[in-house]
């Protein structure tokens, strides 16, 4: 159950992402800005966290052995997350954002043959792909129908391109962040915990940021003050706290494919958080009454989420190959 509230407190963390974002897009600022100032931003406050916990020489050491996995699957797990949400941000609303955000709930299932565990077997310990959870693909179809409803009224008055740029980012960024999230942690083998993990991934990134960071003050110059204010709330919302909560919650049960799909189906909760969001600070509109109708088919599917995974653990594996990485399963 506790892997299962830091996931729900995580998605309360991560939809300022999604309101701030639309604030700054709508006051004028850039999605290349929104994007990397959040990351600078980051640096600073995970370097002290696992400075005073003692942990920064092992992370750089094991980042040393390991630099370009790092940077790699960082710019995944981190670049093709972060920066299609900000884009998207810049055409849609919000509440279409962090909607559309919840494909992720079933593209963590989705991924699961891309991972193998050790299993015995009468001819030895053999390398076996993992197959998709489809009790728990089920339950997050559940809460994937919850947000359809929620999102149908709203979603007619949008034209064509805003859908799309407001939308097919946003799938990418579904997929890219379990995918980042679970290599991370077969790279890290277990040796580093959550926080080291984010200042890790966050500090991999950093060629991206500054790369596109560059670009933009070229281009249109540097960012303004409430754009410097929104994006620093931002960062330490969404991109310490969520990602660390999260990372934790995943942590807890990472030899379970059964109880990491229920985790990654708590961020569900995001859309709910992003809605109420958008309603105190942007002044939206209520929604309407098969609005409120998918929020409860949300919570159902979260409850029974939580509820599914509380089965008997799946026995957690130890070290296997994955991709050519070792993974701790």
């Amino acid at each position: 159950m506790r892997s299962i509230v830091y996931g729900i407190l995580a998605s309360f963390f991560f939809a300022v992402t999604f309101v701030l974002n639309r604030a700054m897009e709508l006051s004028g600022g850039s999605w290349i800005w929104s994007a990397s100032l959040r990351y600078f931003f980051m640096v600073p406050f995970l370097l002290l966290i696992v400075g005073v916990r003692g942990n920064l020489r092992p992370l750089l050491c094991h980042m040393r052995e390991k630099l370009w996995v790092w940077i790699g699957w960082s710019f995944v797990g981190f670049g093709l997350f972060y920066a299609p949400l900000c884009f998207a941000a810049a055409y849609g609303p919000g509440w279409l954002v962090a909607g559309t955000w919840q494909i992720t709930i079933v593209s963590g299932s989705l991924l699961v043959p891309l991972f193998y565990k050790m299993k015995e077997t009468p001819e030895g310990i053999q390398r076996v792909r993992q197959k998709i959870p489809l009790k728990g693909l089920l339950m997050s179809l559940i809460i994937l129908i919850g947000v359809g409803i929620m999102q149908a009224g709203s979603a007619a008055g949008l034209s064509m391109r805003a859908a799309e740029l407001g939308i097919l980012p946003v799938i990418i960024a579904s997929f890219a962040y379990p995918l980042g999230n679970r290599k991370m942690m077969q790279v890290c083998e277990g040796k580093l915990d959550a926080y080291q993990r984010v200042l890790g991934m966050t500090l991999a990134s950093l060629p991206l940021w500054i790369v596109l960071s560059f670009y933009e003050l070229w281009t249109n110059g540097a960012p303004g003050g409430g754009q410097v204010v929104q994006s620093l709330i931002v960062a330490i919302s969404s991109g310490v706290v969520a990602t660390v909560l999260f990372f934790a919650a995943t942590d807890l049960v990472k030899g379970d494919v059964h109880r990491l799909a229920a985790v990654e189906a708590t961020q569900s909760g995001e859309i709910v958080f992003a809605v109420l969001g958008e309603i105190l600070l942007l002044k939206s509109s209520y929604p309407s009454a098969w609005g409120w109708a998918g929020i409860v088919l949300i919570i159902v599917g979260m409850v029974a989420h939580s509820l599914g995974s509380h089965g008997p653990a799946e026995k957690a594996d130890t070290y296997s190959a994955v991709d050519g990485v070792e993974a701790a399963k």
